[in-house]
């Protein structure tokens, strides 16, 4: 059975950062939900890209999940991180050990939440401002905590994608998906 991934978007979310990802884990087999955390399915992100989400939010069982992922974008960030469903499943899921991936300042919505205590995680420079002492990891761009992937921004998209294919998939598929697209 493929694996399963939703990945949150709100208006003002960062577009590469939606789309890089979501490309490589569907070449690596996993099925992605695009869930807007609005009724309307077309979402406004930011450089004026419109997303086409495949379902509402509110439509969704998100324990059937393995990961969730939040895209960054700061004004996509404000957005998710005022959403209660989505910020009690990533609180829920930080607590259970389950995939949980954010670029960007995608990690402050968990730092918002209290979810990034003891952990290591990165981030857009910048955006570590208030975290715990420690969780920031500046000189990477894609880090690795247990069950916590983050990333640094839209230049790192790609390679998070395929940490997050090598997570759910193994390193097989990732390497199989990063040759096929010239990644190094």
């Amino acid at each position: 059975m493929a694996k399963s991934v939703v990945v949150f978007l709100a208006d003002g979310c960062e577009p590469l950062e939606v789309v890089a990802p979501v490309d490589a884990l569907r070449r690596g087999g996993v099925d992605v939900v695009l869930a807007s955390v609005k009724d309307d399915l077309a979402v406004r992100a930011a450089q004026a890209v419109t997303l086409q989400a495949d379902a509402p939010l509110s439509a969704l069982d998100l324990t059937g999940f393995d990961m969730a992922v939040v895209p960054g974008g700061s004004v996509g960030v404000e957005n998710l991180g005022r959403n209660a469903r989505v910020v009690a499943e990533l609180t829920r899921r930080m607590e259970a050990g389950e995939y949980v991936a954010a670029i960007c300042a995608g990690p402050m919505v968990l730092a918002r939440a209290g979810l990034l205590n003891g952990r290591r995680a990165t981030c857009y420079p910048g955006c570590e401002e208030g975290w715990p002492a420690g969780v920031y990891q500046p000189d990477t761009d894609v880090c690795v905590d247990d069950n916590l992937v983050t990333a640094t921004g839209p230049g790192t998209a790609l390679p998070f994608g395929i940490q997050l294919l090598r997570t759910l998939e193994g390193d097989a598929a990732a390497d199989e998906v990063a040759a096929g697209m010239l990644v190094k």
